[in-house]
């Protein structure tokens, strides 16, 4: 049985709000107690809300998260940076995927547009008429990209029963 989703927004209930803090931020300890044993990685984590509790919850323990910061600040700052994504340059980049996802998929519906075209023309459809010369020039070169596949095709067949 799945959970329903929640709706992500401030909780304004006190008590509610606290026990979501409570629950929440266990389950995120957890997570990162089961990533460091699963992947033999070195983490801490650091949750500090001064609504909840004066002081913050550290995981392994303060020590070890001094020392795994320490090391960290001690790497160059290439490495330090190498993953590192500032809200900005998160959006940069799901901007651009979405970008590049977008112009694959009207290339991918161009081509079917035009092989919808080619089709139609070949069952006695007047459609040719109405297209501009780029479209046609386009439905050209389709043509003839399937007839060199066919005719490569023709080619391997024959060679194929020859031997």
């Amino acid at each position: 049985m799945s959970r329903k989703k929640i709706k992500l927004a401030y909780i304004t209930n006190d008590s509610a709000r606290k026990t979501t803090y409570k629950k929440r931020s266990k389950g995120l300890l957890k997570k990162v107690c089961e990533i460091t044993t699963l992947c033999g990685i070195q983490a801490f984590a650091v949750i500090n809300s001064p609504d909840f509790g004066s002081q913050a919850e550290v995981w392994p323990s303060l020590e070890d998260a001094r020392r795994l910061l320490s090391e960290f600040k001690k790497l160059p700052l290439t490495k330090q940076n190498k993953n590192m994504v500032n809200q900005e340059s998160f959006l940069e980049q799901s901007l651009a995927k979405a970008t590049q996802q977008l112009r694959k998929l009207r290339e991918e519906n161009r081509q079917k547009e035009l092989k919808e075209v080619m089709f139609e023309s070949l069952s006695g459809k007047g459609i040719l008429q109405s297209l501009n010369a780029m479209d046609l020039d386009e439905v050209d070169l389709l043509i003839k990209q399937k007839l060199a596949d066919i005719d490569n095709r023709v080619r391997v067949l024959t060679k194929a029963s020859r031997s």
